[in-house]
C-alpha cells in the first residue's frame, strides 16, 4: 500500500490529466491498489482536489447530466417526431434544475448560476 502523500499527489496527477473523480476512484482501486482514497489519507477523494485547487467547473453528476441533455437535442434535431425522447429531454432538464438548485444552496456553484438549453454546449468540456 502506498503512504498517504502519494495517494495525494497521485489523486492530483490523475485529476489534471482530465479524469473525473469517480474514473479517479477506479484507477486508484485496479492500478495502485488503494481501496478506498478516504482510509488511505483521511480525506475524501473531493475534499484533496479542493484543497488543492483542482476544481470542476461543475460537479460530475450535473456535468453527465447537461451531457444527456446535449445527447437528446441532437437526437431530436433529427428526429423531431421523436416524443419519447422530447419527454426524456424534459425530464433530465428539470434534474438539471433540481441539482442545481442544492449546488446553489451549498455554494459549490455561483448564486446566478442557471442552465440554458442555447449555452450548455458551453458547459461541459
Amino acid at each position: 500500500m502506498t503512504g498517504e502523500k502519494e495517494v495525494e499527489e497521485l489523486v492530483v496527477k490523475l485529476a489534471r490529466e482530465g479524469h473525473p473523480p469517480s474514473r479517479i476512484g477506479l484507477l486508484l482501486r485496479d492500478l495502485h491498489g488503494v481501496g478506498s482514497v478516504k482510509k488511505a489519507t483521511g480525506k475524501s477523494l473531493s475534499q484533496i482536489l479542493e484543497e488543492r485547487g483542482v476544481r470542476r467547473p461543475l460537479p460530475e453528476d450535473l456535468s453527465n447530466l447537461v451531457r444527456r441533455a446535449l445527447r437528446l437535442q441532437r437526437h431530436l434535431e433529427k428526429n423531431r417526431k421523436d416524443k419519447v425522447s422530447l419527454r426524456s429531454l424534459e425530464i433530465t432538464e428539470q434534474r438539471i434544475r433540481k441539482l442545481s438548485r442544492y449546488y446553489v444552496r451549498v455554494g459549490k456553484l455561483p448564486r446566478d448560476w442557471k442552465y440554458e438549453r442555447e449555452k450548455a454546449a458551453l458547459l461541459v468540456r
